[in-house]
């Protein structure tokens, strides 16, 4: 009995391997599909009360190389005296091994401290379907800011990398793309992290409902 469901076993997995190799080999053959979006230096300059503050920031080559991304805005934005930062990294396929990078890994080999807070929900301004994000405190000497991020790709947002790497990959099988971005603000701590938060949630709420020409649906 125990050979004969040994031996079921091993055609029960020769099927699933053969069936596995199939999908990947029409995956590859098919190719990504085309999308048409706007490149995200056209990306608002004014963001409900939120007003772009100097000029965008260029990241240096050494970080390009290691982001891979096919397009990125790095942004200050202004509001009553408040401040806040916003990145945008996207990546038109991830199918080449590029694809976007935590937070997590990157901010600690540049010195800063990470300390983890509960996701924080961010409902975008135009009345879309509210969703999570990450929250983080995030020091580096004197300097302390409240970050906040998440992942969009194909219309689903997401603070979860693993649920965000699962989603890439149902939609490259099923729609043929893999293209996404990771989302990113963060606000000076001052006297408050309360209201550090409060700043990154709105600017994330009003950015987010102007993202989908820039990273489409």
């Amino acid at each position: 009995m125990r050979k004969l469901n040994d031996k079921i076993r091993f055609w029960l997995m020769l099927v699933l391997l053969v069936f596995a190799g199939g999908v990947v080999n029409v995956w590859q053959r098919a190719g990504e599909a085309s999308v048409s979006r706007k490149s995200l230096k056209d990306f608002p300059v004014q963001l409900g009360p939120w007003r772009q503050y100097g000029v965008d920031q260029t990241l240096d080559e050494e970080t390009l190389r290691v982001l891979r991304a096919d397009d990125y805005l790095s942004r200050n934005f202004e509001s009553n005296g408040r401040m806040a930062s916003f990145y945008v990294g996207y990546y038109a396929t991830q199918r080449t091994g590029a694809t976007y990078h935590s937070p997590l890994n990157c901010l600690p080999g540049s010195g800063w401290t990470l300390t983890e807070g509960p996701r924080v929900a961010i409902t975008p301004a135009n009345g879309g379907a509210a969703f999570e994000a990450n929250r983080y405190l995030v020091q580096n000497g004197n300097d302390r800011e409240l970050m906040i991020y998440w992942y969009l790709g194909r219309g689903r947002a997401t603070a979860s990398e693993y649920w965000g790497k699962i989603y890439t990959v149902v939609d490259s099988v099923r729609r043929r793309r893999s293209d996404g971005a990771i989302v990113r603000v963060m606000a000076p701590v001052g006297d408050s992290e309360d209201a550090a938060l409060k700043a990154a949630t709105e600017l994330a709420s009003q950015a987010a409902s102007q993202l989908p020409p820039f990273v489409p649906n």
